[in-house]
């Protein structure tokens, strides 16, 4: 059992195991460093940021992106059946970042509205997100969905114990 003294909880579970290979990731050279990329089968390229929150070095948001020439912007759809294995690297990364970042206190996610979809309360992307966190977090996290955001914030300790 973790010791719920300490600020550096586990981000996932403990039986978490990845059930999918995730692609070769390009991690920064220097450990702490906040930006990794990939390149999956069909040869897309993505960036997944960690920007910090202005109320708090300890909070972060995370802006994954495709960079590839071929699409206008960074949000386009890019559905080549990759979905669950480009999840997994995003997963693997935010594992990575929090073994060097461990008191860390947040993460928050948000996907675009595909066109048509924006009166939606949340978008298709964010609610996979949504479920996928539920799915692997440890219990010493909390999962809330506020609007378009999905937001992973460490228990207080009072409701750890």
């Amino acid at each position: 059992m973790t010791d719920t003294n300490h600020m550096d909880l586990p981000l996932f579970r403990d039986d978490f195991k990845q059930g999918i290979t995730p692609y070769f990731i390009q991690a920064p050279q220097i450990k702490s460093g906040a930006e990794y990329y990939f390149e999956t089968g069909s040869g897309l390229r993505y960036q997944v940021l960690f920007a910090k929150k202005k109320r708090s070095y300890l909070e972060n948001i995370v802006n994954f992106s495709v960079l590839s020439e071929e699409f206008e912007d960074e949000y386009s759809e890019t559905n080549r059946g990759e979905i669950y294995r480009v999840i997994a690297t995003v997963v693997e990364i935010i594992h990575i970042y929090h073994t060097n970042h461990a008191y860390s206190t947040s993460y928050e996610f948000s996907g675009e509205f595909k066109q048509g979809n924006e009166s939606r309360g949340a978008s298709i992307r964010t609610l996979l997100y949504y479920r996928k966190a539920k799915e692997i977090m440890n219990p010493f996290w909390e999962i809330e969905i506020n609007g378009n955001r999905v937001i992973v914030h460490r228990k207080k300790r009072k409701n750890i114990l």
